[in-house]
Formats: structure tokens, C-alpha cells, sequence
């Protein structure tokens, strides 16, 4: 049913995973999907944001979280499950759907919290991936 699934994460947050991931395994397993782990990223290219940071500066924050991914997926996800390591650059829920789009992803697994007072005023990138995103997504709430 489903082929390829998109699994947004956030590295320096367990709880953007940690309820989640049993899930998406079980998904992957059940329907011998791909998986495609994804992180974002903030874009150090733009020139207003990049003048404050050192040159090459995004470059090696890129090249180090995807270190990271790729030792996350290590340790997280079965080896009998077919992984891509993505490590995307910009906003997030843009990039989530720029990636599911870009690998034909017909479900996007993520994590949610609970709402706050500033999540209704600008919304949370779950609630935007699923107001956006024109297939399935599967929001696990923490």
C-alpha cells in the first residue's frame, strides 16, 4: 500500500522520534516499504544569514548532521529496512514536502506535540505538512 515513507526528524529532539519510530518500522515492515529519513536544517546560504557566520559554515553543519543521521539510523532502524539519509536546507515543513514530493512519498509519518498557546497563532510544521501536503500523513501525537 504504501512504498515510500517520509520520516521527518529532529535530531536534537527524541520526542520529534522516539514514540514514533516503533510505529514506522512496523509500517516499512508491513508494507516492504523505503523509508526516507529526513532532517532540516536552517539555510546559512541566504546572504543576510550567512554574513554572520563563518564561511562554509553551512556546509560543515550539513556534513556534520549527516554524520549524525547516518549514526541515528544506525543505531534506530532494523537493517532489514531500506533507509535514505536525507539532510534537506530551509524551512521545515517546506523541505518535508519538497522531499516527500521530490521521492514520490505516498505517506509522511511525524511526530506532534501537544498544542501551545503559540502553536495556534503559527502553527506547528505537523499541522502545516498535513494542511499542505497532498497524500497521507500519519501525525503520532507525544
Amino acid at each position: 500500500m504504501y512504498k515510500d515513507i517520509l520520516f521527518p526528524i529532529d535530531l536534537n529532539q527524541d520526542s520529534s522520534w522516539i514514540n514514533v519510530l516503533p510505529s514506522v518500522i512496523e509500517y516499512c515492515k508491513a508494507f516492504n516499504s523505503r523509508l526516507h529519513v529526513v532532517t532540516v536544517v536552517p539555510d546559512f546560504s541566504m546572504p543576510l544569514v550567512g554574513s554572520y557566520f563563518p564561511e562554509n559554515f553551512g556546509n560543515k553543519m550539513v556534513e556534520d548532521t549527516n554524520k549524525r543521521l547516518h549514526a541515528f539510523i544506525k543505531e534506530h532502524v532494523p537493517s532489514e529496512v531500506h533507509v535514505q539519509h536525507i539532510v534537506a536546507e530551509g524551512v521545515v515543513y517546506k523541505e518535508i514536502i519538497r522531499m516527500a514530493n521530490e521521492i514520490g512519498a505516498d505517506l509522511i509519518i511525524m511526530a506532534s506535540h501537544r498544542p501551545e498557546l503559540g502553536d495556534f497563532l503559527v502553527g506547528p510544521n505537523a499541522e502545516r505538512v498535513v494542511r499542505h501536503f497532498n497524500r497521507s500523513v500519519l501525525v503520532v501525537r507525544n
